[in-house]
């Protein structure tokens, strides 16, 4: 209020304050503005802002104004010294400046080079012009001469910066008292009829409301959503993944995945400790099958030639992938074999080191298509839709190894921002020796392919560290601000 009433008061003694930066010197303009806009909004002052760019300098440039350049003030000691000054007494002269003095000063020809030591040239100045230039910049905040400004820009001697301040005028209902304005109708006030004559505050409708207290979707839940959307527009059902923990057998046995293959050690799986057995499958018939694929092969496959563990199998662990889910959805459509479209988005565990791209925990994005004699073409077809409707085009594909497919690929897409090939996805068509041990027949084939939730999302809301996404050390605002986002779904 005191700011308020000292620019009315200024105001009405000076009728207009064309430059509030002159009327107010030692104010900062965000404190003159907060004063304006509370008068204006009453109809008292008027006022329009004023954006002047000025050239202010550094405090190298202050220094230079008091003491002289580095270069001039190093002609005047190698003038003074007998014989020339010495190139190692240069520092000890001038300080941290001997070095810049000196190489504008051979530039300038004012110095040249006598064995070890500098002396005068026949060029030397009688002003110090770098000096006089600051000084004047100093006082006007100007200069006449943009090749002098790009030269003393360049050795950072100065820097332009941009002065806010305010040209005011009266407004209609201009008063050098202050009023204090009604902001809310009482049910009192009513009463009294006190409203009748109670003066209130013009509504500012360019003024935000204040945020209601809500709770707010995780970005990886809102990108989830998008990719729900996209499965369900293509015809997909969503297969249930509520069960984190699985079975050696379910997670790793039916995918026809060995008994000593290293995903299955315990520095890249969690194994639970209580219980430490699962119940064995109640299919005996489709246990036995898997047996015989992998011990001495069945089902038209050599298998890997190995002595199965019954007490290997069935040790339980937190699921590595969700094709863990792929593969009793899969066991359960051999009672009824057609073509299906399954997905799934949930988590999965991988006892890993935690660092800024990898997380002890994260989510699987997997489909599933179950049709009639399909091949690796329509498996490349599909993934050039898929990918399309989230507006990812430009797809390349590699040879890969899976256990549980082949032939198997890596998806590869153009990163513009990266300038290269960014893995996306890992695909394939699943082995026969995974599916005909399930009673499946021989042509129903079984195309699938996952990703990452997280890798998406990182890039769709620029953040660097998974663990800045995932972890205690999410920040609440960062979910609170970020609205959902849209993976740009194109129709094919």
């Amino acid at each position: 209020m005191d700011l308020q009433s000292s620019i009315l008061h200024k105001l009405n003694d000076l009728g207009t304050i064309d430059d509030s930066a002159l009327a107010f010197p030692d104010l900062e303009p965000s404190q003159v503005q907060a004063a304006l806009n509370s008068l204006a909004s009453r109809d008292m002052v008027k006022f329009q802002q004023l954006e002047v760019e000025q050239w202010e300098l550094t405090k190298e440039a202050q220094e230079i104004v008091e003491n002289g350049s580095h270069e001039f003030r190093l002609l005047a000691e190698v003038t003074k010294a007998v014989g020339g000054l010495k190139i190692s007494e240069v520092g000890a002269k001038l300080g941290p400046g001997g070095r810049i003095g000196q190489a504008t000063a051979f530039k300038n020809g004012w110095i040249k080079k006598d064995g070890d030591v500098l002396v005068a040239s026949d060029k030397t100045p009688t002003e110090d012009v770098v000096a006089e230039n600051l000084a004047y910049i100093k006082k006007h905040q100007t200069f006449h001469d943009d090749k002098v400004l790009a030269d003393l820009r360049k050795r950072k001697l100065i820097s332009k910066v941009k002065k806010i301040s305010f040209a005011i005028q009266k407004g209609e209902k201009f008063s050098l008292e202050i009023k204090q304005l009604e902001t809310d109708l009482t049910a009192e006030m009513i009463q009294n009829g006190s409203w009748k004559e109670a003066e209130f505050k013009s509504y500012n409708f360019d003024t935000d409301g204040a945020l209601p207290l809500s709770g707010a979707f995780h970005p990886l839940n809102k990108v989830r959503e998008e990719f729900r959307q996209i499965f369900f527009s293509m015809g997909f059902t969503e297969m249930p993944t509520n069960q984190y923990v699985e079975s050696g057998f379910w997670n790793f046995d039916t995918l026809f995945v060995p008994q000593q293959h290293p995903a299955r050690d315990l520095q890249d799986t969690f194994y639970i400790k209580d219980p430490v057995r699962a119940d064995e499958p109640e299919d005996k018939q489709y246990l036995n099958n898997v047996k015989r694929v992998h011990e001495g092969g069945a089902f038209d496959s050599i298998g890997y030639r190995y002595d199965w563990s019954a007490e290997e199998t069935l040790k339980l662990v937190l699921r590595t992938h969700t094709t863990a889910t792929s593969g009793r959805m899969l066991h359960a459509l051999a009672k009824d074999p057609k073509p299906v479209r399954y997905f799934s988005i949930d988590r999965v565990f991988r006892n890993e080191a935690v660092d800024a791209t990898h997380l002890a925990e994260f989510h699987q994005i997997e489909g599933v298509i179950a049709d009639y004699d399909i091949s690796l073409g329509d498996l490349i077809g599909f993934m050039d839709a898929f990918f399309s409707r989230m507006g990812v085009t430009n797809l390349r594909f590699k040879p890969a190894y899976n256990p549980y497919t082949e032939p198997s690929l890596e998806i590869f897409s153009w990163h513009e921002g990266l300038g290269k090939w960014v893995e996306i996805g890992n695909s394939g068509m699943f082995r026969p020796e995974m599916l005909e041990p399930m009673g499946l027949p021989k042509n129903l084939r079984v195309l699938g392919w996952g990703l990452s939730l997280e890798r998406p999302t990182m890039i769709k809301y620029g953040v660097s560290n998974i663990r800045e996404l995932l972890g205690h050390k999410v920040s609440l605002e960062f979910i609170e601000s970020n609205p959902a986002v849209r993976l740009d779904e194109r129709l094919v």
